[in-house]
C-alpha cells in the first residue's frame, strides 16, 4: 500500500486503457478494500487478458464462467459482465472516434483539482461523472466509486496538504 501511494495513487493518468482498467477495477472494489483489489491486481490482468478491451469485448459466458471460477478474483458474476459489457462501450466509444480519456477528463475541465482538507466520500464534480458513464451504460460507476477513481488518476489530488506526495502530484498536473 505505501509503494502505491507513493508512485501511483493521485498521479494524473491521460491513458484511455490505463484509466478503463482503473476504473473497471474500482467498480470491482465496490463494497470491498482497495487493499483487496490492489493484492488481486496482478490476477485480474491475467484473468481480463491484460485489460486490453478490444480483447475483454469479445468475451462471452465461457469467459464469465472461466472468471467465476478464479479464486485469484473477485468472483462476482454482476461485476464481471459489468467489465465485459465497459470493454464493449470504450470499444464502441473508439469506434465512433471518441477517446475515452479526453471523454473522461474533459467531464473533470481537463485540469486537476486540488482536494481541501476535508475528506468527501463523493463530490458534485464524480456525481457528474458518474451520470456520464452510467448514461453510456457502464455498471458500478457511481459517485462513491467515481471519486475514489478520480483520486486514483489524479483528476482530484487529495492528498493530505502534509503529504510529501501532494507537491509532487500538483507539479506533475
Amino acid at each position: 500500500m505505501i509503494a502505491y501511494h507513493d508512485t501511483e495513487w493521485g498521479v494524473p493518468l491521460r491513458n484511455s486503457r490505463a484509466l478503463w482498467e482503473t476504473l473497471v477495477l474500482d467498480g470491482f472494489q465496490a463494497g470491498l478494500s482497495w487493499r483487496t483489489i490492489l493484492h488481486k491486481r496482478a490476477a485480474f490482468r491475467t484473468a481480463f487478458a491484460g485489460f486490453v478491451p478490444d480483447v475483454v469485448a469479445r468475451f462471452g459466458e465461457a469467459d464469465v464462467a472461466r472468471l467465476m471460477a478464479d479464486p485469484g478474483i473477485v468472483r462476482s458474476r454482476a461485476k464481471i459482465v459489468a467489465a465485459i459489457a465497459a470493454a464493449r462501450i470504450y470499444c464502441d466509444m473508439a469506434a465512433n472516434g471518441e477517446d475515452f480519456g479526453r471523454f473522461v477528463w474533459g467531464l473533470a475541465d481537463n485540469v486537476p483539482v486540488e482536494g481541501g482538507t476535508e475528506r468527501l466520500a463523493s463530490t458534485p464534480a464524480s456525481a457528474a461523472l458518474s451520470k456520464a458513464l452510467k448514461a453510456r451504460g457502464f455498471k458500478f460507476v457511481g459517485p462513491v466509486i467515481v471519486h475514489a477513481w478520480m483520486q486514483a488518476v489524479g483528476m482530484v489530488n487529495d492528498h493530505a496538504p502534509d503529504c510529501f506526495r501532494r507537491a509532487a502530484v500538483r507539479a506533475q498536473a
